[in-house]
C-alpha cells in the first residue's frame, strides 16, 4: 500500500535531506521512516532553492571559513543586545559562536606575535653563539702566539749563552 505524505511533510524532508551535512540521505531517510527511493525522488523533484532553502545562509557553524568567520565578527562588533540576536537568528547561529570565533582570533593574533617574537630570540641566539666561537678561536689563537713566545725566547736566550 502506497503511504501518502503531506506536502509540508516533503517540503520539510527535502529541507533536511539537503542540510544533512556528513550524514548519507539513508540515514535521513531511516530517522525519518521514509524509503530511501522516495527520499532521492524528493531530492531531485526540488532543489534546495525551491525547497524554502538558500544554500548560503543555512550553514553550520561549524562549516563557517575563517575569512566568513572574520567579516561576521566585523558585521556584528557594534552589535549587542537584540539586534545582535537578530543578526544571528537569521544566519543560524548563537551569541556564543561570534565570542569562540573571537577568541580564537585573539588566540591566534598571540601566537602570531609569540612566533615572530622566538624567531628573532633564536636569531639572537645563534648570532651570539657565532660571536663566542669567534672568540674563542681569537682568544686561542693568542695563547698560541704567547706561548711561541716565550719557547722563542727561550730558545734565543739559549744560544746567547
Amino acid at each position: 500500500m502506497k503511504q501518502k505524505y503531506t506536502q509540508a511533510f516533503i517540503e520539510q524532508a527535502v529541507v533536511k535531506l539537503h542540510s544533512r551535512g556528513p550524514r548519507t540521505v539513508r540515514e535521513v531517510a531511516l530517522e525519518m521512516n521514509v524509503s530511501y527511493h522516495t527520499a532521492k525522488n524528493w531530492m531531485k523533484r526540488r532543489p534546495p532553492e525551491k525547497a524554502g532553502m538558500s544554500p548560503g545562509k543555512e550553514k553550520r557553524p561549524q562549516d563557517w571559513s575563517a575569512q566568513e568567520q572574520l567579516l561576521a565578527l566585523q558585521e556584528t562588533h557594534v552589535l549587542s543586545g537584540e539586534p545582535l540576536q537578530a543578526w544571528c537568528r537569521e544566519r543560524g547561529l548563537f551569541v556564543h559562536h561570534l565570542t569562540s570565533w573571537k577568541a580564537t582570533f585573539c588566540a591566534a593574533q598571540k601566537t602570531d606575535s609569540g612566533t615572530r617574537e622566538l624567531r628573532s630570540l633564536k636569531d639572537e641566539n645563534d648570532q651570539l653563539k657565532r660571536e663566542l666561537v669567534r672568540k674563542e678561536k681569537a682568544l686561542a689563537e693568542a695563547a698560541a702566539l704567547l706561548i711561541l713566545q716565550k719557547k722563542f725566547r727561550a730558545l734565543w736566550e739559549d744560544e746567547a749563552t
